[in-house]
């Protein structure tokens, strides 16, 4: 049985309905593969692409509160939170791409391929396993890996710079009188409480995961 795998500008057979009848489970299987392939490398670039950006931002608002902007200081910890918000979208996902990527992989492996496509286990054992409960992609309990270390330090950065700017403006937010701090500080703590909560249930609880393996499971079992 032939079969073929793309992950480079796999064919867009979505919207021309005489070649997607034409083609076998294989093949859409297939050009599936390449698509989430795509989207992995894809997700990775943007997740360390948000870092970079979040980063550059960050130190500039240092630089313009110590160069005598001192409100920029204030400014710092809702960019860090949306950093820290924005990258676990984009590992979301990520996530999402492993889960499908592996189902199709064993399918096609079950199916033609005879086992050469091994991705999904290099990912599992290399980076971090899908299976495992995790905070984001750091698996809890789990062998400890680099991808988790920089998972871990980009995150510790953020929370850092976080305070940093808070520790620096806090004299600046004291000027601005009791309405404005009480404000200020309701505003940001409910943030912060919110993206930790739903952080918890999603990604630790598990339900977004939980969510991709029962429709993977109707289809391939």
């Amino acid at each position: 049985m032939e079969w073929s795998y793309q992950t480079r500008n796999p064919p867009r057979y979505g919207w021309r309905g005489p070649e997607l009848a034409q083609m076998g489970a294989q093949e859409h299987a297939s050009h599936q593969l390449g698509r989430m392939r795509a989207m992995v490398g894809m997700y990775h670039r943007m997740f360390f692409r948000d870092v970079r950006l979040a980063m550059v931002l960050v130190i500039f608002l240092l630089g313009l509160g110590w160069w005598g902007v001192p409100e920029m200081f204030l400014v710092v910890p809702f960019v860090c939170l949306w950093a820290g918000t924005q990258t676990a979208f984009d590992a979301s996902y990520l996530i999402m791409a492993r889960h499908y990527a592996a189902a199709l992989e064993k399918f096609l492996n079950d199916n033609g391929a005879e086992g050469v496509l091994v991705g999904a286990s290099l990912e599992n054992s290399y980076l971090f396993p899908l299976d495992a409960r995790k905070v984001v992609t750091v698996p809890i309990g789990r062998p400890f890996s680099w991808f988790s270390f920089m998972t871990i330090l980009v995150t510790a950065t953020g929370v850092w710079a976080m305070v940093v700017g808070l520790w620096a403006g806090w004299g600046t937010l004291l000027e601005f009188g009791t309405a404005a701090q009480r404000t200020y500080l309701v505003v940001l703590g409910s943030f912060v409480s919110g993206a930790l909560a739903t952080g918890l249930w999603w990604f630790v609880g598990g339900v977004g995961e939980h969510r991709l393996r029962v429709v993977l499971a109707r289809r391939f079992g």
